[in-house]
């Protein structure tokens, strides 16, 4: 956890208010929830499916484990609203700048351009960014977000970068390593 960050915070946004605070496991569900009710997230298998829970919390209770982590979420009245993901990176370039990596930024369908995302993200580059030391703020976003991009570049960020990833095959095989003869694909 970012221990640095001043958490519970209130966030009033357009349509109401939320109170950003720190997941906890309690939350797993609600987290889930909010996976499954994207489309891009739900095409890549967030389907909040019974069977996978185990691995939701897993990952859960690591990132809540890590010093260079936290998971928040953003409750209103009628319960978790919001939810994304901090990750503090200590770097070398730009004259050894740490940068705040945000992550799987998730908002309630019904709760969409009510004016929350937003909120969240000034609270992240106006508060959390300087709480931590941070000199730069990054996201990455699906390619399919249109939508998305746009509205982080209406809050400043800048498309200045293209972003790669590489798939590792899931495998039941213990020995899944390169050059093992498992196979690997990317997407």
């Amino acid at each position: 956890m970012l221990r640095d960050l001043t958490l519970p915070h209130p966030l009033p946004f357009r349509t109401g208010e939320a109170v950003l605070r720190r997941a906890a496991e309690q939350d797993a569900d609600a987290l889930i929830a909010l996976l499954a009710d994207d489309a891009v997230s739900s095409a890549r298998g967030d389907r909040a499916r019974p069977e996978d829970r185990g691995l939701y919390t897993s990952a859960l209770r690591d990132i809540l484990a890590s010093d260079s982590n936290d998971l928040l979420i953003a409750e209103t009245a009628d319960g978790v609203a919001a939810t994304f993901q901090l990750t503090l990176i200590p770097g070398m370039a730009r004259r050894g700048a740490s940068r705040l990596l945000v992550e799987a930024v998730r908002v309630r369908s019904d709760l969409r351009s009510a004016g929350l995302g937003s909120a969240l993200m000034r609270w992240v580059t106006d508060a959390a960014a300087p709480q931590l030391g941070a000199g730069l703020v990054q996201l990455t976003s699906d390619a399919a977000r249109v939508d998305a991009h746009r509205f982080y570049e209406r809050l400043g960020f800048a498309g200045s970068h293209i972003g790669f990833k590489y798939s590792v095959a899931e495998t039941s095989e213990p020995d899944a390593s390169p050059g093992s003869g498992a196979t690997l694909s990317s997407s």
